[in-house]
């Protein structure tokens, strides 16, 4: 067997950090920044992922919390792959933060992943 190394992490109080984002709000956010990079329009993207544009855009603004198979529908109505949206929503949690949403880079630090 394998040995279990600690990983330990600095953490700042709950008081003095911010909330970390909702899913939602970075998946929403990820999903318009490349519909926008893309230079496409809302009900041609929703069109192609066969969803209504108003629930594309309830997705967009993180009022809608999809379901994987929807996900899937619209990435691959904007020719993302779904595995770089993932880890670009997961930098941005990680970061705290819901700027700078790089859909396709992959992380540059340590990453944990579950077994």
């Amino acid at each position: 067997m394998a040995d279990i190394l600690p990983f330990h992490q600095k953490r700042a109080s709950t008081s003095d950090r911010e909330p970390e984002p909702l899913w939602r709000d970075v998946l929403g956010k990820s999903l318009r920044a490349a519909r926008e990079e893309q230079g496409g329009r809302l009900v041609d993207i929703a069109e192609r992922a066969g969803i209504s544009p108003q629930y594309l855009s309830e997705i967009e603004r993180g009022r809608k919390e999809p379901s994987s198979e929807m996900i899937a529908a619209v990435t691959g109505a904007l020719g993302i792959d779904f595995a770089d949206l993932l880890f670009g929503i997961a930098g941005t949690v990680r970061r705290g933060g819901s700027t700078g949403l790089a859909v396709g880079r992959r992380p540059s630090g340590p990453l944990l992943m579950a077994a």
